[in-house]
């Protein structure tokens, strides 16, 4: 397997954080044949952006489960605010009236690594994406060859946009980013922090301001401020390994 195959399993965040123990997910329905609509696909069909040919998500990786959307929401922040829920394996951007739109995740090992309060002040469209000396050297053969880094593109694994989190005027080492890996998204993957479909990146991208504040639950926390009728049981997702993880390419 070449590194830049390697690198588009794994969609890694820009700085490691020390491994941290897999979660549950949360099990969206699975696909029946006919049940996604063609506003659904339209959704997360291919488009341009910047330049680059975002690929349509196939529909083995969507559902009307799966897909962002407007839910009941009664987080008790004001509109505009994300809440991040690494359990649920959902982001939520609120809208105000105890609505949000919802997203669905994947998470990473460096995902449950911040929780807490943030701000966004900025995001990267196609970032650049650079290993870090603990990647090289945990795993040279495999990050070395790519140690000056990847420029945004199709096979950079922060995807289509990165939102980069701040606390105090630091960096939190914490990333919402897309990927180029749709497989993975409503999975636990072995690292990275919180990934989203690049459709669905370049969506919320569009719709947060420098500033926004940022609420990172913990993983006890997953579910918190939803009604219930929208969030399946918080039980390990079929197909995912004892670790939490997605399955590979192979």
């Amino acid at each position: 397997m070449t590194p830049l195959k390697s690198l588009r399993l794994k969609c890694l965040a820009l700085l490691a954080l020390p491994a941290l123990l897999g979660a549950c997910a949360v099990t969206p329905p699975p696909n029946q044949l006919g049940a996604i609509s063609d506003e659904t696909r339209a959704m997360y069909a291919a488009t341009v952006d910047n330049g680059f040919e975002v690929p349509a998500i196939e529909d083995k990786y969507l559902s009307e489960f799966r897909k962002r959307q407007l839910v009941p929401y009664h987080a008790p922040y004001k509109a505009g605010t994300i809440v991040v829920d690494p359990g649920g394996r959902f982001l939520y951007h609120l809208q105000g009236n105890e609505t949000a739109m919802r997203y669905l995740i994947a998470v990473g090992a460096q995902g449950y690594g911040f929780s807490g309060e943030a701000t966004i002040p900025f995001q990267r469209d196609w970032p650049y994406w650079t290993p870090t000396a603990n990647m090289l050297r945990r795993e040279p053969e495999e990050y070395g060859p790519v140690r000056n880094g990847l420029p945004g593109g199709l096979e950079n694994p922060l995807g289509a946009r990165a939102l980069y989190l701040y606390k105090n005027g630091r960096d939190t080492l914490y990333r919402i980013h897309g990927t180029p890996s749709p497989w993975t998204v409503g999975h636990g993957t072995s690292s990275g922090c919180i990934r989203l479909f690049n459709q669905d990146v370049i969506h919320l991208a569009e719709r947060v301001e420098n500033g926004t504040k940022v609420v990172v639950l913990t993983k006890d926390q997953a579910g918190k401020w939803t009604d219930g009728s929208e969030t399946p049981p918080l039980v390990a997702m079929a197909g995912e390994d004892a670790t939490g993880a997605a399955p590979s390419e192979g």
